[in-house]
C-alpha cells in the first residue's frame, strides 16, 4: 500500500504566493517567509487557495499532472472551484451508479430512509448529553419502517413529516440551553430575522461547503440526492449529507453562543416580497471569530477508525472517507452503507474550553 496523502497546503493569509522551485512546492508569505514541500514524496493530499494570495501556472500544472486536489475559495472560505486534470479518471462510474440507484426505487429509498434515521440517532446524541428530553426513537424507527410505498417522491414527503416533527421536539428542547437574550421562539432556515437562527444557518452553510467538497472529491454528483427533491440550483446530495452532521454543528453552537451579547450583533434592513424588514446578523469581527472556530472545530479528532490507518481523524476527514464509503456502497463494493456519524459522539467535554484553547494557540 502506498503512502498516505495527509499533507494539506493551504494559502489563508492575504499576499502569500505557491510556485514551484527545484522540485519543490513553495509559499512565500508577504513577510518573504518561506516553505518547501517536496514535489515527489507523495504526501501532499490537498492544495486550497483563497482569494487574496498568487500562484504560478506551473505549480497549477504540476498539482493537476501529479493529480493533488487543488479547491479554489473565496477569503470567507466559500468554495468556488474545484481544479481537475483533464487525464484523471472523472468518475463516470460512480455517478452512472448513483444516477441508477436514484432510479431503483427500493435502494433509492432505503438511502432516504438511512438518512433520517441517522440524523435522528445524531439529535439524540446532544439531548442526551445536555440531559433534555430524549426522542423515542423505537417510535421513530417503526414510523420510518412502515412506509412501504415504492414511489420515491411518496416515501420523501412522509419521512420529511417525521423529520420535521422530531425536529421540531429538538430545537424546543437545546433551545432551553441558550442566554435567555439569545433564544428564539422556534427553528427558522431561510430569511430568519433573529440572530440566533441566523448563526445557525451560517455555520450550517460552512457544514455544507465541507459537504460539497466532499461528495465532488468522491466522484459524486452533489445535485442528485435521495432525501431532498430535485430543485434548480440546490445540491439536494449536499442538503442530504448534511443531515449527518448537523448534531454537532448544533453542540458547537450551544456552548458558542454563552459567550454572545447582544453588541455583537448588528441590525440590516432589508427588502423581501416588496417589504423592508430588520434583520439581526452578528457583527463582521464576530463572525470571523465565528468562522475561525468553526475551521478549528473541523480539525477536532474523533474516534472512528479511518479507511486506511489510525483509531481516530479529524471531523472534516471523516465527513471526506463517508462520501468515498458512499460512493463504494453505490457501485456495489459494499453490501451496506451505515453512517459512521452514529458513532461520533458530541465531545464530552465543554466546547467552551475547545474555544478557549483556540484563543491560546
Amino acid at each position: 500500500m502506498g503512502k498516505v496523502k495527509h499533507v494539506k497546503i493551504s494559502l489563508d493569509n492575504f499576499g502569500s504566493y505557491l510556485g514551484m522551485e527545484k522540485g519543490c512546492y513553495i509559499i512565500k508569505d508577504k513577510n518573504g517567509n518561506t516553505k518547501r514541500y517536496a514535489q515527489f514524496e507523495n504526501e501532499i493530499g490537498e492544495v486550497i487557495l483563497k482569494s487574496g494570495n498568487t500562484v504560478s501556472v506551473g505549480a497549477l500544472a504540476s498539482l493537476s499532472f501529479w493529480d493533488i486536489d487543488v479547491l479554489i475559495m473565496t477569503q470567507r472560505g466559500r468554495p468556488v472551484a474545484m481544479l481537475k486534470s483533464i487525464d484523471s479518471d472523472s468518475g463516470v462510474e460512480t455517478r452512472l451508479s448513483q444516477l441508477e440507484a436514484y432510479k431503483n426505487s427500493e435502494k433509492a429509498i432505503e438511502i432516504a430512509k438511512t438518512f433520517v434515521y441517522a440524523k435522528l440517532e445524531g439529535q439524540q446524541q446532544v439531548l442526551l448529553k445536555h440531559g433534555l428530553q430524549p426522542h423515542d426513537l423505537d417510535r421513530a424507527k417503526r414510523m420510518i419502517d412502515s412506509i412501504l410505498s415504492d414511489n420515491l417522491s411518496s416515501v420523501r414527503r412522509q419521512l420529511i413529516h417525521i423529520e420535521g416533527e422530531h425536529s421540531k421536539h429538538y430545537f424546543q428542547q437545546i433551545f432551553q440551553l441558550f442566554p435567555e437574550h439569545l433564544k428564539p421562539s422556534t427553528r427558522k432556515g431561510f430569511m430568519a430575522y433573529d440572530g440566533t437562527n441566523n448563526i445557525f444557518n451560517l455555520a450550517y452553510e460552512i457544514l455544507a461547503w465541507k459537504i460539497h467538497k466532499a461528495l465532488i472529491k468522491a466522484n459524486l454528483e452533489p445535485y442528485l440526492g435521495f432525501l431532498h427533491y430535485l430543485i434548480p440550483e440546490r445540491a439536494s446530495l449536499v442538503c442530504d449529507f448534511q443531515e449527518l452532521y448537523r448534531y454537532l454543528i448544533d453542540d458547537f453552537l450551544i456552548s458558542y453562543c454563552q459567550r454572545l451579547r447582544k453588541r455583537d450583533f448588528t441590525v440590516k434592513t432589508v427588502k423581501a416580497n416588496k417589504r423592508h424588514g430588520k434583520r439581526e446578523f452578528l457583527n463582521n469581527v464576530k463572525t470571523a471569530d465565528l468562522l475561525r472556530c468553526l475551521e478549528y472545530y473541523f480539525q477536532f479528532h474523533v474516534k472512528i477508525p479511518r479507511i486506511r490507518r489510525g483509531f481516530k481523524q479529524e471531523l472534516e476527514t471523516l465527513i471526506n472517507e463517508e462520501a468515498i464509503l458512499f460512493s463504494c456502497y453505490l457501485r456495489n463494493e459494499r453490501k451496506e452503507w451505515q453512517p459512521a456519524n452514529s458513532s461520533c459522539k458530541p465531545n464530552p467535554i465543554s466546547l467552551g474550553i475547545f474555544i478557549i484553547n483556540i484563543y491560546e494557540f
